[in-house]
Parts: structure tokens; sequence; C-alpha cells
């Protein structure tokens, strides 16, 4: 498994608008659906990226837990399905209702969200605080498939509660690693 590493988009950065489906319920999403969240995650993943799977449980449970606490998730599958079809809108619906996932699972099939956000692997994950500024972005905590080290979400949990709690965020921003992003045609953005 060869590893793609997150971009590190600048913090401060305000999110990018999202306007997208979501492959759950079919409705149209956008940031300002989520005005009233004191915190937004977006997660860019994919269905059949061993790196995306192997943290999805630990993203489900931190959506479950800091969910009445003014969290909103929402993941974001960016990949070609020409090359990749189990990550189309049929499968993303198939393993979110599988799964219970308690946050929209959109698809950018044209890519122009991944690309607004740097998106560059498979999870990338970017949080933004309740003026939508970006605040974290980076790993999940250091588990990946097959290193036997536990999964806890040890930096996004810490960013969280310190978000959350109205301090400044002093948690330590490691990229993200994963699978990249599969561009259509190989048009690869040009911030790698």
């Amino acid at each position: 498994m060869s590893a793609t590493y997150s971009t590190m988009l600048p913090l401060g950065t305000i999110a990018p608008d999202i306007n997208l489906i979501d492959a759950i319920d079919g409705e149209m999403v956008t940031l300002s659906k989520y005005s009233d969240a004191k915190a937004i995650l977006i997660v860019f993943t994919a269905n059949h990226c061993p790196y995306a799977k192997h943290v999805m449980p630990e993203l489900i449970k931190i959506a479950n837990e800091y969910q009445e606490k003014g969290l909103q998730i929402i993941a974001i599958s960016s990949n070609d399905i020409q090359t990749h079809p189990q990550d189309g809108p049929q499968f993303m619906y198939e393993i979110a209702i599988n799964d219970s996932y308690p946050f929209p699972y959109l698809y950018d099939e044209d890519q122009s969200v991944a690309r607004a956000f740097t998106a560059a692997c498979t999870p990338d994950l970017f949080l933004f605080d309740a003026d939508r500024k970006l605040v974290y972005r980076g790993q999940l905590d250091d588990s990946r498939p097959g290193n036997e080290i536990p999964l806890t979400g040890k930096y996004l949990r810490e960013a969280l509660d310190q978000l959350l709690s109205g301090k400044k965020i002093t948690v330590e921003q490691k990229p993200s690693m994963g699978c990249n992003i599969k561009w259509k045609n190989g048009n690869e953005p040009g911030y790698f």
C-alpha cells in the first residue's frame, strides 16, 4: 500500500462552499444547512481505501459522541468512479446504511469540492470552527492498517475538546495519510 499525505491547507482558511447530494437520502447539502453547528468536520473518504475503512468506525463513534456538543461531520467521496466504481453513490448508500453513518455522505462527482479543499488522500480531515475557519487538519491519530496502534481518534478528539470548550487548539497537527484521491483522467491538481 503506497500512501499519499494531506496537503495541510493553511489554518484560518474559510471553508469552501459545498453543494452536493447526499448518497443516503438524496438531499442537497450545503454548509449553510448546518449554520448552528459549533464545529464542522469535513472528511474526504473512499469505500475501497484500507486507510479510510480503518478510521471510519472511530469517526462514527466521534460523530455520535460529539454531535450533541455541536459537531457536524460531513463525509465526501471524490474518487473517479470510472476507475473505482465501488466509490460511487450506490455503494456509498449501501455502506452508509449498513454501518449506520450518523452524518451525510456526499458524492463529489466533478471533484471540484476536493480541489477547493486541496484534499489529497483518504482519509483527509478538515475541522472548521463556528465561523467556518479551519482550526485543525491532518490525521485522526497514529493508527494505520496493520501497525497495531489502537484506533482512538486522539488528535481529532483533542482538537474538538479544545475547540468546543473555547480554548486555543494546541494539539500537534500531523498530515493525514492514505490512498490518493483518484482524479479523473489522471488530472491531479497542481497542489501536490
